[in-house]
């Protein structure tokens, strides 16, 4: 039996990877700590709330005092760290809460971590602490060595995390794992991200805002399979290193607009093209290799069946939608 603190665990990616460990590893014990922003959602964990080996704590990883009293409490083995202001657009606007919560929030982590003492820290990162690369050189693609060249303060924000992950793990011999992932999408989807918003306002027949000419590229990976190369990392990984997850599944933006609109057989003409992000990074698009041969992983879903399911569980659950729409409003 482990014990495993999650953090951010009622958000998109923490859900999901909380709903698939619960059921997954029934023996081990799971604590969620979210603070509950606009992005965390009490309804994301209603399927796990009353599991026996599930436990959710409401607090903020930037609560010191809080942090240390929970490890005194709890005892942890492993510490899993999704929790993080996330939005590009939002970060623009207001950079100051994701430097706090992104890189102060996760230093008090790996403090507690350090004191209390634990088997593995996990960092959860993301793509886009490499910057982009080029539409014209599909040859191209973000490897572990890849130097960090952070294009907006989101990012920014993540990679200094990501350096200080290294940095405690070097100075202090703190063992830890940090992946980086590509695009997620899947259920519950924070509904202000790119493929919600598109599903959501397709259904409604609004139109559907697509910055510039739609021509940035993302690698787009379905969020269960991006937990279970979290869960090979933590139990299988090598202290120390960083892990590329991406899912073999490039699209601009404008394809997977029209790909939503004929799952949904909705018009082109929904579409609108509005003014472009401020540093709108061309094209993601990750190399996995490491993972796969270290670990053995590989993405279960194409683009192709991860679009259906995602779209099916967005019509299938129009209430939580509309409950987290109705907070976001």
């Amino acid at each position: 039996m482990a014990k495993f603190l999650v953090t951010g665990g009622a958000g998109f990616i923490g859900g999901n990877f909380l709903h698939m460990m619960v059921k997954k590893y029934p023996k081990d014990k799971y604590v969620c700590l979210d603070a509950l922003t606009y992005a965390g959602n009490m309804e994301t964990l209603e399927p796990i709330i009353k599991k026996k080996n599930f436990k959710f704590v409401h607090m903020n990883i930037c609560d010191r005092e809080g942090v240390y009293k929970l490890f005194t409490k709890e005892h942890f083995d492993y510490v899993i760290n999704f929790a993080a202001e996330s939005h590009v657009d939002r970060s623009i606007v207001d950079p100051e809460i994701f430097i706090k919560t992104n890189v102060l929030g996760t230093q008090v982590l790996m403090d507690a971590c350090r004191k209390y003492g634990i088997k593995r820290y996990h960092q959860v990162s993301t793509d886009e602490v490499y910057g982009d690369l080029p539409l014209n050189r599909k040859d191209l693609f973000f490897t572990e060595t890849t130097p960090i060249h952070a294009s907006s303060p989101y990012s920014a924000s993540k990679a200094a995390a990501d350096l200080l992950v290294l940095a405690y793990h070097r100075t202090f011999k703190l063992p830890v794992t940090i992946s980086r992932c590509s695009n997620n999408y899947g259920p519950y989807h924070y509904p202000e991200k790119l493929i919600p918003l598109m599903i959501d306002n397709a259904l409604k027949n609004k139109k559907l805002p697509v910055y510039g000419k739609g021509l940035n590229v993302r690698d787009w990976l379905y969020v269960e399979d991006h937990c279970e190369a979290i869960d090979l990392i933590v139990r299988k990984g090598r202290d120390g290193e960083v892990y590329n997850i991406g899912g073999h599944n490039e699209y601009s933006n404008l394809e997977i607009v029209k790909i939503i609109l004929k799952e949904l057989k909705k018009p082109k003409s929904l579409i609108q093209f509005v003014k472009d992000r401020p540093g709108h990074d061309l094209r993601y698009a990750m190399s996995p290799e490491k993972i796969e041969k270290e670990l053995g992983w590989k993405p279960k879903h194409t683009f192709k069946t991860g679009i259906k399911e995602t779209v099916k569980w967005n019509l299938d659950n129009r209430n939580w939608i509309n409950s987290v729409k109705s907070k976001l409003d």
